[in-house]
């Protein structure tokens, strides 16, 4: 697209989303919108209102995001007041706007969508024992949440069985419709069979916990958690794959040794459950692709799952 095309098009969805605002009765100052084009299932625009209160307006890419936005919506009716640290309070909330007060701090990283990598706000290379501290904490509040709580609530609660059985079918499935290479569909199975190194429990799980959905304020405290469409009572392990996946197992031992000294709850081999879980990571991208319809995420899947064109 040339640099017109781009800027019209930016125009565009700037219009669109402040006339939604103003149906919703927020009223922005419409010369200084910013738009985000990073997330896979909604367009983000921050902006002010005419008071000056910072606004985070999130418009959804698709229709099938809307049955995971409703699941977000009532795990952050649930979580109000619960943590240690803010959630989002949706203001406004229908099947073309979600809209929010913008919560303080600065996201952990962005993302820089041309290169496709984080651009780091913070010492991603070394955590500092602020963030650490305050992300173990924030978490074992978070596994914390009575089961009951959450399934009066509406959310997902799956035993430890049913959430390695929900695994088993999405590997199935992506195998089935995608592929796999048999290197790694033969480690998913020796791990998935080996009931040493599963937990014996489950735990409300954020379900997407990378760096742009933890929010820090200027001493590297995690101070909020955004994007909870993926949340659930499921495997515990679950919120800290991408944890490992990006800081390393070093810091992942940190973060667990932190956690349980904070009261979570671990296991024998976590270390080495969540060691396995990170190479399944795979099998979400297959399962978003599938939904989706995104032929460029299908494409990052065929790579990951070993059977990409050559």
């Amino acid at each position: 697209m040339s640099d017109n095309g781009k800027k019209e098009n930016h125009d565009n969805r700037v219009e669109q989303m402040v006339a939604l605002a103003e149906k919703h009765g927020i009223h922005l100052q419409t010369e200084k919108v910013e738009i985000n084009e990073s997330g896979m299932d909604f367009l983000v625009a921050f902006a002010n209102d005419k008071d000056g209160v910072k606004w985070v307006l999130r418009m959804p890419r698709r229709s099938d995001v809307l049955e995971r936005a409703d699941n977000e919506h009532r795990v952050l009716k649930l979580l109000q007041q619960q943590l240690p640290v803010a959630v989002p309070d949706w203001r406004v909330y229908t099947p073309e706007l979600i809209a929010y007060p913008l919560l303080d701090g600065v996201p952990a990283a962005g993302i820089n969508v041309e290169v496709r990598n984080y651009e780091w706000n913070m010492d991603h290379e070394n955590p500092s024992p602020q963030f650490v501290d305050s992300l173990a904490h924030a978490l074992v509040a978070l596994h914390g949440i009575d089961h009951d709580a959450a399934r009066e609530a509406g959310l997902r609660v799956k035993s430890p069985t049913e959430a390695r059985e929900t695994l088993g079918q999405h590997m199935e499935k992506v195998k089935q419709e995608i592929g796999v290479s048999e290197e790694l569909w033969a480690r998913w199975q020796a791990w998935m069979t080996d009931d040493s190194y599963w937990p014996p429990h489950s735990v409300l799980v954020h379900g997407d916990l990378h760096p742009p959905h933890i929010i820090i304020d200027e001493q590297q405290r995690v101070t909020g958690l955004l994007d909870w469409t993926e949340a659930e009572v499921a495997n515990p392990g679950t919120d800290f794959v991408l944890y490992s996946a990006i800081f390393g197992e070093e810091r992942l031992e940190e973060l667990l040794t932190r956690y349980e000294a904070a009261g979570g709850r671990v296991w024998p081999r976590m270390k080495e459950h969540i060691a396995e879980q990170v190479t399944t990571y795979p099998v979400l991208l297959g399962i978003f692709a599938l939904a989706s319809g995104d032929e460029e995420v299908m494409n990052m899947a065929r790579a990951a799952l070993g059977v990409a064109e050559a």
